[in-house]
């Protein structure tokens, strides 16, 4: 049985919100006995004009489209706008589809048809407090890379799309398919979803003073180090309790926060490129004892580090 995949595309649509779950999808229908037919529409079946120029000429009108079971909406300044005309669709056909995702932006198409009422959902991080704000009915949580509700769905920023995609192939082909793709596609590591949009790296970013910059940066060349609000502090010759308020202020969370995230991506590397023992994994990345680490990640990723292993591990590695 045909499984139709269909991704709406529109003008000022953002163009890897579109390339990377076509790319997954397509990529899992030349599995042996993948069953996807993958297809993108547009209204009316017009080419539509990228955010950043590029022209896509979609394979179908989505007024013909029928028996759609995955309905992939990507987002863009196009989808931040809204066009009623592809709101009125989505609202009349939504509820058809076998599912229906969204990718970065897209789930403000969503949340104009009504479809996202009363659900959690996500967004690309810098646009969640608008979402929030303009459609209260819509649980909006700014943290994990896609949420999924029943048959909806929500993802953040672009290459969580690819995240998003991987994660519903697995679920329709088996993991094997799944790592393929990832593999060929360069992705090594499929991320589960409530894992969070922000890296501790991409964190370091958020801090305007060089100092706290430069805390951040040692941190995550060293996560073994000894990385204690008072030793941190010394690094920036303040007092415990100051250099604890300026870092939450510049940063958004707690010394001892980034410095577990830091240790926490630093282990998950670990555990997916090398053959080294929970113990020693622990030991390099700076928890006290492989027990806080296993604390740590079921905190964070709701499973064990061999758990995560045995899962998110490519093969061959």
């Amino acid at each position: 049985m045909v499984h139709e995949v269909v991704v709406v595309v529109f003008d000022g649509v953002q163009s890897l919100d579109v390339t990377g779950p076509l790319e997954v999808f397509s990529g899992a229908a030349r599995a042996p006995g993948a069953c996807y037919r993958v297809r993108t529409a547009s209204l009316g079946g017009g080419a539509v004009t990228c955010s950043n120029g590029l022209v896509l000429v979609p394979s179908a009108a989505l007024e013909e489209v029928e028996g759609v079971d995955t309905l992939v909406v990507p987002g863009g300044e196009g989808a931040r706008r809204g066009d009623g005309a592809l709101v009125e669709w989505l609202r009349g056909r939504c509820g058809d589809a076998g599912r229906v995702v969204s990718v970065c932006t897209g789930a403000f198409l969503l949340a104009r048809a009504g479809v996202l009422d009363g659900l959690r959902a996500t967004t690309h991080w810098a646009h969640c407090e608008r979402l929030a704000r303009e459609f209260p009915r819509v649980r909006v949580d700014p943290e994990p890379i896609f949420v999924r509700q029943g048959r909806v769905v929500t993802s953040a920023g672009v290459s969580a799309g690819i995240d998003m995609a991987l994660a519903l192939v697995e679920e329709d082909l088996g993991r094997q398919v799944a790592l393929t793709v990832a593999r060929y596609l360069v992705v090594f590591l499929r991320r589960p979803g409530n894992q969070a949009q922000f890296s501790a790296p991409l964190s370091a970013q958020v801090a305007q003073r060089p100092a706290v910059r430069e805390v951040q940066h040692w941190v995550v060349e060293h996560p073994e180090g000894e990385a204690s609000v008072e030793a941190l502090a010394r690094r920036v010759g303040l007092s415990p309790r100051q250099f604890a308020r300026v870092f939450a202020r510049e940063v958004g969370c707690t010394p001892g926060r980034y410095v577990e995230r830091v240790r926490l991506e630093a282990a998950r590397r670990w555990l997916e490129e090398s053959d080294a023992g929970v113990v020693a994994v622990a030991r390099r990345c700076g928890f006290a004892s492989a027990e806080v680490m296993r604390r740590a990640f079921v905190r964070a990723l709701g499973c064990s580090p061999a758990q995560y292993r045995e899962r998110f591990r490519p093969q061959g590695v």
